[in-house]
């Protein structure tokens, strides 16, 4: 038998997805715990010490504990955001510098679409009442795409990375159509050569693995809402064939679409904030 000894800097409170009702607003509080909290739909508008966050789809907040935070007015009723409470253990000095990871407060994550995978694998866990090192490691995993992403004030300074920035928004529109890296580069009146290199300098990513990326995410939420036979929701995600819908969505998810779909079409739902 295998022993493998656990110990997370980070010990985990609980999370939860919240839909807004179009009613009520954030409480005023301060918390002796960290929250993070991403934005999946709508805008958050949150302040913290009377400094005043809009956050919006696909951004993400950490709340500091200690401080206090209140929203700003209603919550609007497209709002929809995933939160976690979280509180950080003094690592060991043999570990610390393995352990550190620079989290923004405000950020824009690079790939949503992994973390509220990420977000739900960690509600689905926290469901079946799994030990908590299996909810931690998901936090870091969690932590580690914050890390990775760019604060708001970030701008693309070098004009390739604002080519990526502009490919990037066409995949997010046109993601359903039989999109290509020749046909985005095209739409751009750029070479297609340097087009994916700058992609790939700037996300992490070719041009095909966003595009997959994008499409399967968006499977992912069509899944979820049950909004019909797979086949009918890979064609509207721009697969003609299905078979490689199938092969493909389970090499990103690991799980078939089927799998996907029953065990994630269980909303872990709240409108209250705890």
């Amino acid at each position: 038998m295998l022993d493998i000894s656990v110990d997370y800097p980070i010990r985990i409170e609980n999370g939860g997805l919240f839909i807004s009702r179009g009613l009520g607003h954030h409480p005023t509080r301060i918390l002796e715990s960290y929250e993070l909290i991403f934005v999946e739909q709508g805008i958050l508008a949150i302040s913290e010490d009377q400094h005043d966050f809009h956050v919006k789809a696909g951004e993400s907040l950490l709340l500091w504990p200690g401080r206090k935070h209140e929203g700003i007015g209603n919550f609007p009723p497209d709002l929809k955001f995933y939160w976690l409470h979280f509180g950080i253990i003094a690592a060991r000095p043999a570990i610390q510098d393995a352990l550190k990871l620079p989290i923004p407060q405000y950020s824009k994550i690079r790939d949503p679409h992994r973390f509220i995978t990420l977000f739900r694998l960690f509600l689905s866990e926290q469901e079946n009442r799994s030990p908590p090192s299996s909810l931690e490691l998901i936090l870091l995993l969690l932590l580690q795409q914050v890390a990775d992403g760019w604060t708001e004030s970030t701008e693309p300074a070098e004009p390739g990375m604002a080519l990526a920035w502009k490919a990037q928004q066409l995949i997010g529109t046109q993601f359903h159509l039989p999109l290509t890296a020749s046909g985005l580069a095209a739409q751009l009146f750029c070479n297609a050569d340097y087009l994916g290199r700058v992609f790939k300098m700037t996300f992490r990513m070719t041009l095909t693995e966003a595009i997959h990326r994008r499409r399967i995410g968006n499977a992912e939420k069509m899944l979820v809402a049950d909004c019909g036979a797979i086949a009918d929701i890979a064609k509207r995600c721009g697969f003609p064939d299905v078979a490689y819908f199938r092969r493909l969505f389970r090499r990103l998810t690991g799980l078939t679409p089927l799998e996907y779909k029953k065990r994630y079409c269980k909303e872990h739902v709240n409108s209250d904030i705890l």
